[in-house]
């Protein structure tokens, strides 16, 4: 696929993605983390480290909430939530939204629909201890509601991590919805 087609396709999909050169890799232990998130629109303080005490998590980096690309990848995540729940593993999205917009994006029945959780990265802290670029929105972007996006973005990445505290699975460089289906396959994989 041609670089203009490729950006045409992120443009379309509101992907606002950024090129993944060097998330990091399968076996590497995964950086954990404590952060203010939101879940059904209510905010709690959210720990990797707790839940990886019950089972694999799949941690998904999307680049904002309420974009064409970020709201099907939630959708799909939500939608697919037993699946990921039967396999044994949890699902945390993690942008660098504030927690107020996180709050709709958990509860709307259209992307979370409250069924998992969502992190605030606000400073990209988080995204960083993964190896995964962060740049700032461009002037004038808004969000699908018309709301302005004035926040940094971070690369559409997914890690699923074992309840080894390692990364099972490193997932670059797909849309949105290929995504949600390698991360279903690498959780199932886990299982057996």
């Amino acid at each position: 696929m041609s670089l203009v087609r490729s950006l045409a396709l992120a443009a379309l999909l509101g992907a606002a993605s950024l090129p993944a050169d060097a998330a990091l890799p399968e076996g590497h232990p995964a950086p954990v983390f404590t952060a203010q998130a939101s879940q059904a629109g209510k905010a709690f303080s959210y720990s990797l480290d707790d839940a990886l005490k019950r089972g694999p998590v799949v941690v998904y980096f999307y680049p904002a909430a309420f974009t064409s690309g970020c709201s099907l990848e939630a959708q799909a995540f939500a939608e697919n939530l037993d699946r990921f729940t039967a396999a044994g593993a949890t699902i945390v999205g993690v942008s660098l939204d504030p927690i107020a917009r996180l709050n709709e994006f958990s509860a709307d029945p259209k992307t979370c629909a409250g069924k998992f959780a969502v992190a605030s990265d606000a400073d990209g802290r988080i995204a960083k201890s993964y190896d995964l670029a962060v740049r700032e929105a461009s002037a004038g972007r808004a969000d699908n509601r018309g709301a302005p996006i004035e926040h940094g973005l971070v690369e559409r990445a997914t890690f699923v991590v074992g309840s080894d505290g390692r990364i099972a699975a490193s997932l670059t460089g797909l849309g949105p919805l290929d995504n949600v289906e390698k991360a279903l396959a690498a959780v199932e994989r886990l299982k057996r």
